[in-house]
C-alpha cells in the first residue's frame, strides 16, 4: 500500500514508519524540512508557501495524521496552548485540502486524537459510546480536531479517530518524566493518587493503527488504551517495583500546580477509558498489563 503520514518524524510516527517499512509498504512522510529518501520512504514538503503535496502524492491508499505540537513539551502558556491547538488544526485542514484535490481518494484517514475529550473523573468509565465531553483546553482541542478531520467523510472516506491514552515509550511521551523521580529515589504519589492513568504501550499503539487500516469495519472514535487502566498511586508503585526504587515521596496537588500551572491537569486529573471498539473487533494487546509493559520498557530495553 501507499501510505501518507503527517507527523511521521514524531514519537509515534517514527515507530509507525519503521513498522510499515518492514511490512514493505511505500511511505510518504509530509514534512517541512528537506530530507533524503530511504528504503520505501520518501519525504514531501508541505505547510510551506508554494508547496503542492498533492502533485507529488498523486494517489495514496491511506492517510495518517499524527501532526501537532506535543502537549508534553513546555509550560502551558497562552502562546504554547495556541501552538498546540493551531498546529493540529492547520495540519488537519491542509490534509483535508490535499485529499479533496486528489482525483483518486484514499480508502481511509486515520486521525490522531486523545482521551482528553472525556471529562476528568475518578468514577466514570468511558467507552467510544460515551457522549460526555470536557469543556477545558484539551477537550475543546480534541473536539475541534476531530471535527476538522470528519470533513473527509463527505468524500466517502472511512475516518477513524484514534483517541490515544498515556502512551508509554522510552523515546518520547510522558514515561521518561514519570520515571525520573524514581531514578532519583524521590518517587511517590502525585496529588490524591486516585486519578486514573489510561496508559498504553507504544508498540500496541502502532499495532492498533495498523489494525485500523486493515479493518474496514472500524470507524469513528477508537480508544487506544490498554484494557487495564490503573490509578496514579498504583502506577507509581509499579514503576518503583520495576526499578527497585522506593515509592514514598508525596507530591501534593498545590505543588504540581505551582510548578506546571494549567499543564498540571495532565497528572492531577485523568480518565478511565476502555478500548471497547478495538476489543470488539478482535484486537489483542501485546501488553494488556502495566507490569509487563514497564518491564519491557524499563528492564528489557536496557
Amino acid at each position: 500500500m501507499k501510505i501518507v503520514i503527517a507527523g511521521g518524524t514524531g514519537f509515534i510516527g517514527r515507530k509507525l514508519t519503521n513498522f510499515l517499512q518492514q511490512e514493505g509498504h511505500q511511505i510518504i512522510i509530509l514534512t517541512r524540512k528537506e530530507k533524503e529518501p530511504t528504503e520505501n520512504v520518501v519525504y514531501v514538503k508541505w505547510l510551506k508557501e508554494g508547496t503542492s503535496p498533492e502533485m507529488e502524492i498523486k494517489h495514496a491508499d491511506v492517510f495518517i495524521n499524527l501532526a501537532g505540537v506535543s502537549i508534553n513539551d513546555g509550560r502551558w502558556t497562552k502562546n504554547h496552548q495556541k501552538e498546540i491547538y493551531d498546529s493540529r488544526m492547520q495540519a488537519t485542514e491542509e490534509l483535508v485540502r490535499i485529499i479533496k484535490a486528489l482525483p483518486e481518494k484514499p480508502s481511509v484517514l486515520i486521525n490522531a486524537s486523545a482521551i482528553g475529550i472525556y471529562p476528568a473523573s475518578n468514577k466514570a468509565i468511558y467507552t467510544e459510546d460515551s457522549l460526555e465531553t470536557a469543556n477545558d483546553f484539551l477537550g475543546k482541542t480534541v473536539k475541534d480536531w476531530e471535527n476538522a478531520a470528519k470533513i473527509v467523510e463527505s468524500f466517502s472516506i472511512r475516518t477513524v479517530f484514534m483517541r490515544f491514552g498515556v502512551v508509554l515509550g522510552n523515546e518520547g511521551g510522558a514515561l521518561p518524566l514519570m520515571v525520573l523521580p524514581y531514578k532519583l529515589f524521590a518517587g511517590g504519589t502525585i496529588g490524591s493518587g486516585k486519578q486514573w492513568v489510561s496508559w498504553v504501550h507504544v508498540k500496541d499503539v502502532v499495532r492498533a493503527i495498523v489494525f485500523a487500516i486493515k479493518n474496514d469495519q472500524l470507524t469513528g472514535p477508537v480508544n487506544v488504551t490498554a484494557p487495564s487502566a490503573v490509578q496514579m498511586k498504583e502506577f507509581g508503585k509499579t514503576v518503583g517495583s520495576v526499578l527497585h526504587r522506593p515509592h514514598w515521596f508525596h507530591v501534593p496537588s498545590f505543588a504540581m500546580k505551582l510548578a506546571l500551572g494549567q499543564k498540571s491537569s495532565l497528572v492531577l486529573e485523568g480518565q478511565h477509558a476502555v478500548p471497547k471498539a478495538l476489543l470488539e473487533k478482535g484486537f489483542t494487546f501485546h501488553y494488556p498489563v502495566l507490569l509487563n509493559a514497564l518491564n519491557d520498557l524499563l528492564v528489557k530495553a536496557k
